[in-house]
């Protein structure tokens, strides 16, 4: 086996970086990784001619995996939570403003008031303040998740398949994903996702009611999906560009 080489296909618009490896075998294999990394398996007798042809013809799959794979990615960078960072809300930035002059009873409590997310808080601990912020969002999430499935269940409405209301809606953080269905019915979307759009967020709560009624993601699936939300691609699109 043959060392490692980075490559990088242009294909249309989009730049598919990936590591090329020659083996003795027959066939070219391409791995795509939930990290949305690329590895290319060659073999060894092929040209770079060659590689990149096939190569084009599987970019589309590639692409479609990768953009799979980011729509589980709830990863935002690191903050510091100080005044003047930039915090997502329901799809808009808004200016972070830690307000250190109040009365004691607004001590830890969190408010979008003139255009900022304003954080009470005289403790200088970062770890603080993103606890206060985490609780304010979790207290958004509950109220929004709860009107726009509402919304996104009114969607059904008129379609040949209907799902049947879940008993609850749950809200629970989950490391690579933004919503889930169980075997027993129960939706569960991530708090993480009132940093999205609203339409977003109905996409999410979309997807998962199709689930309710097909399980896999199979062609009767995405056929609901589109007839339910015929523009969902755009806003899964937007979610993962928003949220990355």
């Amino acid at each position: 086996m043959s060392e490692q080489q980075d490559k990088v296909l242009q294909f249309g618009s989009k730049e598919i970086s990936y590591k090329l490896t020659f083996q003795d075998r027959k066939t070219l294999g391409v791995k795509v990784y939930p990290d949305c990394s690329v590895k290319v398996l060659a073999p060894d007798n092929s040209t770079n001619e060659t590689i990149e042809l096939k190569l084009r013809k599987k970019a589309p799959w590639i692409i479609k995996q990768q953009t799979e794979f980011l729509s589980y990615h709830p990863l935002t960078p690191p903050k510091s939570f100080v005044t003047g960072e930039t915090h997502l809300y329901l799809g808009q930035q808004y200016r972070l403003s830690i307000e250190s002059d109040f009365d004691q009873k607004e001590k830890g409590t969190v408010k979008l008031k003139n255009g900022r997310i304003k954080v009470y808080s005289k403790d200088p601990s970062p770890m603080l303040r993103s606890r206060y912020l985490k609780k304010w969002y979790r207290q958004r999430a509950e109220e929004w998740f709860e009107s726009l499935f509402e919304v996104s269940l009114d969607r059904f409405k008129g379609k040949n398949q209907l799902p049947k209301k879940p008993e609850k809606l749950e809200i629970q953080m989950m490391s690579n994903r933004w919503g889930s269905c169980t075997p027993g019915g129960k939706i569960i979307l991530n708090p993480e996702l009132i940093k999205a759009s609203k339409a977003s967020i109905e996409y999410v709560i979309v997807h998962e009611l199709c689930h309710l009624i097909h399980h896999n993601h199979n062609r009767k699936f995405f056929k609901l999906q589109d007839e339910v939300m015929p523009d969902w691609k755009k806003w899964k699109e937007r979610l993962e560009m928003t949220l990355k």
